[in-house]
């Protein structure tokens, strides 16, 4: 076989995990793409399938085996090629995955990512070619918002997490590379930037010798065409008055902030290892609320972390209920090797974690559905993100809102308005998923 007639292959790909990982397989996508091969959605009609996998905790890793299984039964039945597997799971355990998936032609760990074409030549046994030199993310999802990768690896070592051990020491990216990402994504029709990173809120101090997240901020605003920015995964002990007094005056900057939280008890966050305690949580979420009220918080909680008791867990619900988040996300904690907490002792059994689970999802989508329910007969901006074939409404995100992870909103238009439009709304409902609105 020629390099020209492994062109002719179509690749597909599935991506798991977070916002990231999806990047890191965007940009796989796109040298693919300038090599030749033809890019699509479509995983059982393609020649070569990549799955991108994450290995965060227990459930990622179940979800990616799933996903492998899944498409060796389609190279068993003759209807794909040579199958890669991607992402943080490799990474992890590269020996382990390729001892028990023999029928895997390539595993990738994070270094080669940008290899991915030669890895493709050797598995078809053709002459490498020579690797284009510039190459445009495919974006996967609808290029009204793209996610800007900022930095990789992260240096908080929290006792639960994996993320040091894959994917290493902090490691931001200069900012003329940023911006000139950014300047070709506007150039493509992208009018929001999600800023993303292990931690947002660390960006420079590993380059710079400083922090410059609000650096970059100011930079990326004054490109043509972004008309929003959004910061996610923003630690709580860098959240300062110096970078939520920027997200309230930029006007490009969503009055949105993502800051992962974990718990409200003292010694869950110390043995989580992590830097705000009690005292400091309440007060930067008491800032936020009075000082710039403006501003949507988004944060995360894990439940059933090793010597959570009853009345610890009963602290934390009392937490939620108390600051009525805008939007909370929440997982089970999962033992995993080679972290501090996996030595802990008074690990909790998973009927426990699963029960609190349950129950502290439930208060929060008791909080966030009246939330949602004041929002009616208001009238927002938003973005137009897709057109839904299906039921006939366009689907779009406001400034408080993320898309993907934070409700939508849908509304009817028989003028047809383009994806990547701000329109006007009226919302005059909420059916518990989305928003439901009129155009103004």
């Amino acid at each position: 076989m020629t390099n020209e007639e492994l062109k002719n292959k179509v690749v597909s790909a599935i991506s798991l995990g977070c916002d990231k990982n999806k990047v890191d397989l965007e940009n796989m996508l796109g040298r693919l793409k300038a090599y030749g091969f033809t890019i699509s959605g479509d995983v059982e009609n393609a020649d070569i399938v990549i799955v991108n996998t994450c290995a965060f905790i227990q459930q990622a890793q179940e979800e990616a085996i799933s996903n492998i299984l899944e498409v060796e039964g389609y190279k068993e039945k003759g209807m794909i090629e040579k199958i890669i597997v991607t992402g943080c799971f490799p990474e992890r355990n590269y020996n382990q995955m390729k001892e028990n998936f023999p029928d895997i032609d390539a595993f990738l760990k994070l270094s080669e990512n940008d290899k991915i074409c030669e890895i493709i030549e050797d598995l078809y046994e053709v002459a490498h070619a020579k690797p284009a030199k510039n190459f445009e993310r495919v974006l996967t999802n609808q290029p009204s918002y793209a996610y800007l990768k900022i930095s990789d690896g992260c240096n908080n070592v929290c006792s639960y997490c994996t993320i040091p051990r894959i994917r290493g020491r902090y490691r931001s990216f200069p900012i003329a590379d940023l911006v000139e990402e950014a300047k070709n994504l506007a150039s493509r029709g992208v009018k929001e930037l999600i800023l993303v990173a292990q931690d947002t809120t660390r960006y420079g101090e590993d380059l710079y010798g400083e922090n410059s997240l609000i650096k970059l901020c100011d930079k990326l605003s004054k490109i043509d065409g972004i008309k929003w920015i959004r910061l996610h995964y923003a630690y709580p002990e860098c959240v300062t008055d110096e970078l939520l007094k920027y997200i309230a005056s930029n006007n490009k900057m969503c009055k949105y902030i993502d800051i992962p939280l974990q718990h409200i008890d003292d010694e869950i966050l110390s043995s989580m290892r992590r830097r705000v305690g009690e005292e400091g949580t309440r007060a930067l979420i008491e800032k936020i609320h009075t000082s710039y009220p403006e501003i949507a918080i988004r944060t995360t909680f894990m439940v059933g972390y090793p010597g959570e008791t009853k009345a610890k867990f009963k602290k934390l619900c009392r937490f939620i209920e108390e600051e009525k988040f805008d939007y909370a996300g929440f997982f089970a904690y999962s033992k995993e090797p080679n972290t501090a907490s996996f030595y802990i002792k008074k690990h909790l059994n998973r009927f426990t974690k699963k029960s609190r689970l349950k129950k502290i999802i439930s208060i929060q989508e008791k909080i966030m559905t009246n939330k949602a329910k004041a929002m009616i007969n208001q009238e927002i901006e938003v973005l137009v993100d897709y057109f839904d074939e299906m039921t006939g409404e366009y689907c779009a995100h406001s400034k408080n809102l993320s898309p993907t992870v934070d409700f939508g909103v849908r509304f009817i238009d028989n003028n047809k308005v383009k994806n990547g439009d701000f329109v006007k709304v009226k919302i005059y409902d909420f059916d518990g998923n989305d928003f439901k609105g009129e155009i103004i």
